[in-house]
């Protein structure tokens, strides 16, 4: 009703005339509307006015209620104030009491301590006086404990007196043991049966004393036990590399006498631990002196030796203290290198996974009890490499020896190589290759047994120098071309022959470096395992990988010319065929035969041989090589008639025939699509330049244009000689063709023309193609495709006709490619 003017709802309620009788029972209903509405704003009214006055009522009543609680509260905090003075006026003499029964309590046990601490250093000053450990020990626990109670009265002279004197006497102690421990080792253990326990007790006393006094002791002791072994060592008669076993014999015979008397010694102490400690480090400085002062290299059987017996020893330290071991089982890695079979069984895997978690779990084991009484600090020591890392440096000796007997085991694995395989042989490969890495393995396994630090690295570069000798001696091997004034002379020269041997010996090869470039990058991922993290990453076997790639496709290529030299006496005898006299097309031609037989011979062989990867690449070089000959040698031809030409065509096509079906006489299809593309691509271009020689003179240039938009002046020069055209008409070709050259485009390759392709009009003539301004307009590329399909199909000429009949009567013959010849 807000935006409803009254006027339009007086309107909207009486529309009409009649409807003027109801307005006055509608006042009446709004009268009525309007008394109700009044009753209830009065009714409203009476209520608000009683409610205000109600409230003032409660609001006085509240803030009476309020002035009475807080009166009561500070009559309670008056009465509780009150009430702790009263507490504090009763309990004043009391807490007096309290604190006087404290302090004297607490000054008589300090008394009576510092009496017992009087007593007690008194009585350990007579204890030390007398040399009874055993009480003394005790007595020493008993006095660092009473001393712990006045620590707070240090400052009183009284205290600092009884300290000072506690001090000495723990110093007399001190040397009375070492003074006894003195004795220890000099044979008085066995005159006097008490001093053992003697020193047993002394021991007692020295842990009852501060740590450094331990460390004093039995460093004194180990120092004292290894005075005998550095004058002895120090001769000139043991200080040799030769007598090295005898200073870890030394020492194991030191230990094994001296069992029983060392175990007066806590085995907290750990004393035959750190003698060895000190023995290995003494043991290194001889050593080290030894190796330097040598005046010639030293003899390698010698060196290995000792260092064979200094890793043995550390062995047995590590075992025998617990600290630092380290497995030297790496064969199981080495062993993985040149497996041929690499699809081993799940029961393979599954033994091998639990006998290495057999081991982590059995080293675990001996590492805990092995920890069991090598809590002391340091008694984690590792012994591996504490003394034969002296040796690190001058180990060199010993790769030159390596690399001498690896060179030497290489040339004879060469030298009695026989270059074939044994038949039903799975892999191919030479033994020479598997012999070669059967040596590096064990090379790897001495080397890897003795030292994983530099010299291991350095025994890797021989490897690697080995390898890359060998990728030489198979490069070696291939078959080269003649050379010198008489290959030169005779056309040979660069020409490479090869039998039916030669041609198994390069697939040998070929898998033989495959071999290898696969198991040198097994033998540097061993390597890269077991050799120290420092060098983990200079390991690379890419540079030797290269090597024996390069091999593969030298070996490759060289098949591939072999097969090349094979075809020259074929491609001659095309060359030599009278193609200008021939009468008649017949079948294909002799020296076609001649590339099936050389074809039929070698490539079941190679397919055998050759892996699928590598026979396909064979497959590409030889198709790339062999399409472009026949296409050049077409153009050593003397003249090619009409007939001859269509000769030339059948044997195209036979040849085509034969190439693909390479991939099924080697009995691998795998990529037989990508190269049937290739070898088609490939032999267009010959069935091409053919369709140009059967071409009518008049349109020879056009047709040369369409199907061969790459060509040259030069070439298309050698067509007019081909067709048997004289200089003069040559010229007079050749002029036009120049002059038409721009009128053509030059695509990349030659794009097909379907068999629907219309003729051309009739009343387009050669004239017109020849020069289109005659005629205005410019004949485009489609139009001289037409003209070329048309000629190629030899609709002008008797020849042609008579050629058609014989291919259509011969089309049952390898299902009639030749209805394919002039389908471009």
């Amino acid at each position: 009703m807000d935006k409803m003017s009254t006027l339009e709802y007086i309107n909207q309620m009486f529309p009409t005339e009649a409807s003027l009788s109801g307005v006055e029972p509608l006042m009446q209903k709004i009268q009525s509307e309007i008394r109700r509405v009044d009753a209830g704003i009065l009714a409203a009214v009476r209520q608000q006015s009683n409610s205000g006055t109600k409230a003032k009522e409660d609001l006085a009543a509240a803030t009476h209620a309020v002035e009475e609680l807080t009166y009561k509260i500070r009559e309670i905090k008056t009465k509780a104030e009150q009430s702790e003075m009263m507490v504090q006026e009763i309990c004043r003499d009391i807490k007096k009491l309290d604190f006087a029964k404290k302090h004297i309590t607490t000054t008589i046990t300090a008394l009576h301590r510092l009496t017992m601490l009087v007593s007690a250093v008194e009585q350990l000053q007579v204890m030390a006086s007398k040399r009874q450990y055993k009480e003394a020990a005790a007595q020493l626990e008993a006095v660092n404990q009473l001393c712990s109670h006045f620590e707070a009265y240090r400052d009183i002279p009284k205290i600092t007196e009884l300290r000072e004197k506690f001090k000495n006497i723990k110093q007399i102690l001190k040397s009375h043991v070492f003074s006894d421990f003195s004795s220890l080792g000099t044979g008085k253990e066995t005159e006097e049966t008490n001093l053992l326990q003697h020193l047993s007790d002394a021991c007692l006393v020295v842990n009852a004393l501060e740590p450094s006094v331990r460390e004093e002791l039995v460093n004194n002791f180990c120092s004292r036990e290894l005075t005998s072994y550095e004058q002895i060592f120090e001769g000139a008669e043991l200080a040799k590399l030769d007598k090295t076993e005898r200073r870890y014999a030394w020492i194991k015979r030191r230990m094994r006498t001296n069992e029983e008397i060392w175990k007066i010694f806590p085995t907290s102490w750990l004393v035959p631990y750190r003698l060895c400690i000190q023995f290995c480090k003494k043991t290194r400085k001889q050593l080290e002196g030894i190796l330097d002062n040598l005046k010639e290299k030293p003899d390698v059987a010698t060196l290995l030796l000792a260092l064979q017996r200094t890793l043995e020893f550390e062995d047995e330290l590590a075992e025998k203290f617990g600290g630092g071991t380290q497995s030297r089982e790496i064969g199981n890695d080495i062993e993985e290198i040149g497996r041929q079979n690499n699809s081993r069984s799940a029961l393979d895997i599954r033994k091998k996974y639990e006998k290495k978690l057999a081991a982590h779990q059995g080293s675990e084991n001996e590492e805990k009890v092995g920890n069991k009484d090598l809590s002391a600090p340091g008694a984690g020591f590792n012994f591996h490499g504490i003394i034969s890392s002296c040796f690190e440096p001058h180990l060199i000796v010993y790769i030159e020896l390596e690399e001498k007997t690896l060179m030497e085991n290489l040339e004879k694995l060469v030298q009695e190589e026989t270059w074939d395989v044994e038949e039903g042989s799975q892999n191919n490969v030479l033994s020479s290759s598997m012999q070669l890495f059967l040596i590096i393995k064990r090379s790897l396994k001495r080397c890897s047994a003795l030292t994983k630090s530099q010299t291991l690295y350095n025994l890797f570069r021989v490897f690697q120098r080995v390898l890359k000798a060998y990728a030489t001696k198979l490069f070696a091997r291939l078959p080269k071309g003649g050379t010198g004034i008489v290959a030169a002379a005779t056309g040979m020269d660069g020409q490479i022959k090869t039998s039916d041997r030669d041609e198994r010996v390069i697939c040998y090869i070929v898998n033989s470096a495959e071999y290898c470039h696969k198991t040198s990058g097994e033998l540097a991922e061993s390597v890269s395992k077991i050799i120290d993290s420092q060098f983990a990453d200079r390991v690379d076997m890419s540079e030797v990988q290269d090597e024996f790639s390069a091999v593969i496709t030298r070996s490759l290529v060289t098949l591939v010319h072999g097969l090349e030299t094979k075809f020259d006496a074929e491609m001659a005898a095309m060359t030599r065929v009278p193609w200008g006299t021939l009468e008649s097309v017949g079948d294909q031609s002799g020296y076609v035969n001649g590339i099936n037989m050389i074809l039929t011979s070698s490539i079941p062989v190679l397919g055998r041989l050759l892996s699928p990867i590598y026979f396909q690449f064979f497959l590409d070089k030889l198709a790339s090589s062999l399409g472009p000959r026949f296409y050049m040698n077409i153009f050593k031809c003397k003249q090619i008639s009409e007939t001859g030409a269509q000769q030339m065509l059948l044997d195209t096509q036979a040849v085509k025939t034969i190439l693909l079906e390479i991939p099924s006489l080697g009995q691998q299809t795998s990529g037989a699509a990508g190269y049937s593309k290739f070898v088609s691509r490939e032999m267009s271009k010959a069935e091409a330049l053919l369709k140009v020689i059967l071409s009518p003179v008049d349109s020879v240039a056009d047709t040369y244009r369409a199907l061969l938009p790459e060509g040259t002046p030069m070439e298309f020069q050698r067509i007019l000689e081909l067709k048997g055209l004289k200089k003069s008409d040559q010229q007079t070709i050749l002029d036009d063709f120049n002059k038409g050259a721009p009128a053509i485009s030059q695509p990349s390759s030659v794009a097909p023309v379907s068999q629907a392709t219309p003729p051309a009009p009739p009343t387009t003539t050669v004239a017109a193609i020849l020069n289109p301004a005659s005629v205005g307009f410019i004949a485009s590329r489609e139009d001289v495709l037409t003209r070329a399909a048309a000629l190629g199909r030899g609709a002008a000429t008797t020849g042609f006709k008579r050629f058609l009949a014989l291919t259509e009567a011969a089309k049952d013959r390898k299902d009639g490619p030749f209805r394919k010849l002039f389908n471009a």
